[in-house]
């Protein structure tokens, strides 16, 4: 019987206990919370009744281990690590475990610094337009082990995956895969943007002939890029290209094949707010043509998408005031974006957990439409400063959401946007974006109209 060491009981960790059960696997688990604090998840576990515990630390004796399955959030410059490659012992993600598990032959892969979730969600949207049976999965929530042994050979996994997860994988090969963007971020994480990008181009690394491989050349970073992995390149931009790829051109989409424009839809059609959604919409395109969708429905599947929740979402109107939830801007390039999408005067809420990320850039659009800046977080102080530096004056810091989004909305007369986009992860204060989220919008929800 094999023995795997499953480290992190996570959405990862319970997902690789009931797949990794089902294989008749030996399976210990190992997290630094205590028992107490992973109560209701140990509880879900109780049919799984061979497993065993290791809690409380980040070490154990690896004697034995076959397998180390990694959640993603772990860093991997913990001891556990080193060790287990002194023993030989093989560090895998749960995007690698699945892909050797897998029956399906359409796996498409989206990576990228920002924009991942829109992409797949509308990828995934577009495939089931089409009458495709989908599956949408990965770092938006949802464990791709979670479906793995239900999939039939022709159902499609369109996959967001993170850099954290890439970096354990050694042979998973997506039929597409797809990079929205690259950009620092995770550098606490990786060490360097470096090694942080060299995560990000293992989608691609194990394509060859037959798949594709589709970048965003409006992206600074992959307009630079080589790719040589043998596998067709589809390449995306706001302007006319000269190859295989989606563009626009004179207010409309199109894709390019082998020369031959194919009008897709009119710009004006999308709902999505800001320039960057529609590099988003030209990735999906571009992708989901290249792998044989019909042209309209395509244009059914964008033309109804509006978007996903955390992602400059409306959340409500106050008297002419309205509030933005963007709570997946958890990086300055993210907030920038966001700051480009929405209409000025803008009441900026931002700050979180410190991923060293440099905000003087970010600091610089703050002149261009907001007029008030309120920040929050172990990084306010950071951010505060890069914003003094920029001569951005107008910052007020709070201690929590609830602060914030009163000042916001106690500062702001009718036509101000207020917008919750913290270029900030949300560890610290929340467990993950979508939790500071949710508490933002509940907090907008009981505001009272003012008179």
């Amino acid at each position: 019987m094999k023995k795997c060491l499953i480290f992190g009981l996570s959405i990862t960790g319970v997902s690789a206990v009931k797949a990794l059960s089902r294989l008749g696997w030996d399976l210990t688990i190992l997290d630094s919370r205590t028992e107490q604090e992973l109560e209701k998840t140990i509880e879900g576990l109780k049919a799984y009744e061979n497993l065993k515990y290791h809690l409380g630390e980040n070490d154990i004796d690896l004697e034995g281990f076959d397998l180390l399955l990694k959640s993603p959030g772990i860093k991997p410059s913990l001891a556990i690590f080193d060790k287990a490659k002194e023993l030989g012992i093989e560090v895998v993600s749960d995007l690698e475990l699945a892909y050797r598990i897998s029956n399906t032959k359409h796996i498409i892969a989206v990576s990228g610094t920002n924009g991942k979730t829109t992409v797949v969600s509308l990828i995934a949207e577009i495939l089931k337009t089409a009458g495709k049976k989908t599956q949408l999965v990965g770092n938006i929530g949802v464990g791709m082990l979670d479906y793995i042994f239900e999939s039939k050979e022709d159902d499609y996994f369109v996959i967001e995956t993170s850099s954290f997860q890439l970096e354990h994988t050694s042979t998973f090969k997506p039929e597409a895969s797809l990079i929205t963007n690259i950009t620092p971020d995770h550098i606490d994480w990786h060490g360097s943007f470096e090694a942080y990008a060299n995560a990000k181009r293992k989608i691609l690394n194990n394509q060859g002939e037959g798949d594709i491989t589709v970048i965003n050349i409006d992206d600074q970073y992959l307009s630079q890029m080589e790719i040589n992995n043998g596998a067709r390149l589809i390449k995306t931009s706001k302007e006319k290209i000269n190859s295989d790829g989606a563009f626009v051109q004179n207010g409309k989409i199109f894709v390019s094949n082998n020369g031959h424009n194919i009008e897709i839809m009119d710009v004006s059609d999308i709902k999505l707010l800001g320039s960057h959604n529609l590099e988003n919409v030209l990735s999906a395109v571009a992708l989901t043509y290249f792998i044989g969708i019909e042209p309209e429905k395509i244009k059914v599947a964008v033309s109804n998408f509006k978007g996903v929740e955390h992602r400059i979402e409306f959340v409500r109107d106050i008297g002419g005031v309205k509030f933005y939830n963007d709570s997946k801007g958890t990086n300055p390039e993210s907030t920038i974006k966001a700051i480009e999408a929405v209409e000025a005067p803008i009441i900026l809420i931002g700050g979180g957990y410190d991923k060293e990320a440099n905000f003087d850039e970010l600091s610089e659009h703050y002149h261009k439409k907001v007029y008030l800046l309120i920040l929050m977080g172990a990084t306010r102080d950071k951010m505060r400063a890069s914003a003094l530096r920029s001569s951005f004056t107008n910052i007020e810091l709070v201690d929590n959401m609830e602060e914030a989004v009163k000042l916001a909305f106690y500062s702001s007369e009718s036509g101000t946007n207020v917008l919750l986009s913290p270029a900030c992860a949300s560890w610290g204060m929340y467990n993950n974006f979508e939790e500071r989220g949710r508490d933002f919008k509940a907090i907008v929800g009981h505001l009272k109209e003012r008179i």
